[in-house]
């Protein structure tokens, strides 16, 4: 089974919808599967390390975490799909880093991309070979959270760019 990981129902709603998954419970973080995938939204920051748990309950082949991201480089459009943990030849690479809090300035930070989960998602998941981190640009490190309408558009635009990995 593939585990599809995103920190806010904001982000994961597109995937549910795209995959038709259905709801399963919301102990300790909110669950949705189908036949082949289980997506888990846990809350951002340390609340990630939930996972840790769901991979010890199901069998998990391959995991995916999938959120937006800051930019540090306004030369890069809002919108566009990195893989931040392995170069792939259909989807661009750029670094990431994780951080507790909303960074606003690009002195702040030495990657390209910034969230607040990514390095909690590789510990809860350390135990799984096959793993990504796909990040969506979503602002250029402004602090103020992105409307949901706007992060379910980009999120859902995504897919197609990754879907195949699942």
């Amino acid at each position: 089974m593939t585990l599809i990981h995103t920190a806010f129902f904001n982000e994961a709603k597109p995937i549910i919808e795209h995959f038709k998954l259905q709801f399963i419970t919301k102990e300790p973080i909110k669950l949705y599967k189908n036949d082949s995938i289980l997506l888990a939204i846990s809350g951002m920051g340390e609340k990630t390390l939930h996972v840790k748990e769901i991979t010890q309950k199901y069998e998990i082949s391959k995991a995916i975490n999938i959120g937006i991201a800051g930019c540090k480089d306004k030369s890069i459009q809002i919108g566009e799909l990195f893989c931040t943990n392995k170069k792939l030849n259909d989807i661009p690479f750029a670094t990431l880093s994780c951080s507790k809090e909303p960074i606003d300035s690009p002195n702040k930070i030495k990657t390209t991309l910034v969230d607040m989960e990514s390095s909690y998602f590789l510990e809860a998941t350390k135990d799984i070979e096959d793993r990504y981190i796909f990040k969506v640009v979503s602002d250029y490190l402004d602090i103020n959270v992105p409307k949901k309408e706007f992060v379910w558009k980009i999120i859902s635009k995504s897919i197609e760019k990754w879907e195949h990995y699942v």
